[in-house]
């Protein structure tokens, strides 16, 4: 008898909220805008990372396992801060590689690359007319960017030693320029320059909008040779034998190099150490920031929508006082008034939330839709983000609705 008691005082807390509501629209739709505003903010950055995280692990995981890079330039760089830094450091040459490579004892494989864009891509009367990805390697570049060959061959030593003008074609290239016939031992042009298609490699997709399969391969020593300037550096890609070796193996290359390019031992490494590992975190350190940004933001958003609820409110409480002495007076207890107008500012503060989780959700999709990236919902904030808005709503809530509860009933009924 008693929970069915509560329920209708609940039942009927809530229609003569909801009343009250509908009778004050501008007043309540201002409120519900500034409850509205704070818990968009924080659901659509959230959201947007969120989206971008769930695709960071495919997006960033470019290179195979067990392998790191090493380059002269950071792979993300947040800010201009190091730029000069990283200028001023020598670059990596193909020198260089040769003796890291031939000391080396303990990776699996070495390799290097070295990239370009370039837009003269023709065959016959077709042309590339979009930029394409130049880059030249040897015969274990393929396999560190996770991609594997489909039809043809891959480099072979002599194809490096004697710079011989061979490629192999990321799929992109291959649907521009031979939709119809099989690409292999066909003649391209470069940049006026002739290239015979010895492999083509495996269909990637996409990540981040761009695609990875728009590239072309040629051998390093080629690619030094006609396509580099006096700014060209290296990468260095190195496979360790397993994820127990990993450590080691980095360990060693990065002393060899050191050796190599005559770092002194009191100052720091003069290249970069890339790996997905390190991208993953260096983008979560990002992405952390950006979430306490938005959290602060959010909090004294809502701390403001939360005050506005409390001058409503009160104001509202102003507005009835009549009515909450005829109420009284007809057998209303405290804890009536007191359960209705604190009904009143939670749902405000509910429906705002509501408002503000799905149009937080949509605005932070938008990533989504920009980047061709899967959609997602963060089901976790949105109960946070109702959970807050119903703190909000019995905390600014609470003094109002106590002093409707608290007021006199004789003195009520003769207020005009």
């Amino acid at each position: 008898m008693k929970g069915r008691s509560v329920r209708n005082i609940l039942r009927e807390s809530l229609r003569m909220a909801i009343d009250a509501i509908r009778q004050n629209k501008l007043r309540s739709i201002l409120t519900l805008l500034g409850i509205s505003i704070g818990v968009f903010s924080v659901i659509g950055v959230m959201t947007a990372i969120r989206t971008l995280e769930s695709s960071v692990n495919s997006g960033l995981n470019v290179f195979a396992a067990n392998t790191f890079v090493i380059q002269k330039w950071p792979e993300i760089e947040f800010g201009d801060h190091g730029k000069r830094k990283y200028r001023n450091r020598k670059n990596i040459t193909i020198d260089q590689y040769k003796k890291l490579k031939e000391r080396a004892k303990l990776p699996l494989l070495v390799s290097a690359a070295d990239g370009t864009s370039v837009r003269n891509v023709q065959y016959r009367n077709k042309e590339v007319k979009n930029s394409v990805e130049l880059f030249g390697g040897d015969d274990g570049t393929i396999r560190f960017y996770n991609t594997f060959l489909a039809e043809g061959r891959n480099f072979v030593p002599d194809d490096i030693r004697y710079s011989r003008n061979v490629c192999v074609l990321g799929m992109d290239v291959v649907d521009r320029l031979f939709p119809f016939e099989d690409p292999l031992s066909k003649k391209i042009q470069i940049n006026g320059l002739d290239y015979i298609v010895i492999g083509i490699t495996e269909r990637q997709g996409e990540a981040f909008g761009q695609s990875k399969d728009n590239f072309i391969a040629i051998p390093i020593s080629s690619f030094l040779e006609k396509f580099s300037n006096r700014w060209s550096s290296l990468r260095i890609h190195v496979e360790s034998t397993s994820q127990e070796t990993y450590d080691k193996t980095r360990d060693e290359v990065i002393g060899l190099l050191r050796s190599i390019r005559k770092v002194p031992p009191e100052l720091d490494n003069d290249f970069e150490i890339v790996s997905n590992t390190e991208m993953i975190e260096q983008f979560s350190s990002f992405t952390n920031g950006v979430k306490i940004f938005a959290l602060a933001v959010s909090v004294i958003a809502l701390v403001v929508a939360g005050i506005g609820i409390m001058n409503i409110m009160l104001v509202s409480v102003t507005e009835r006082i009549k009515e909450i002495g005829i109420r009284k007076a007809i057998g209303a207890t405290k804890q009536d008034i007191l359960t209705q107008f604190l009904m009143e500012a939670v749902f405000l503060s509910e429906f705002g939330g509501i408002a503000g989780i799905i149009l937080g959700v949509a605005g932070g999709n938008i990533v989504a839709v920009v980047f061709n990236i899967p959609a997602v919902i963060p089901i976790d904030w949105a109960f946070i983000g109702l959970f807050v808005c119903s703190a909000i709503g019995i905390g600014f809530g609470i003094y109002p609705a106590w002093r409707a509860a608290q007021l006199d009933p004789i003195e009520s009924l003769r207020f005009e």
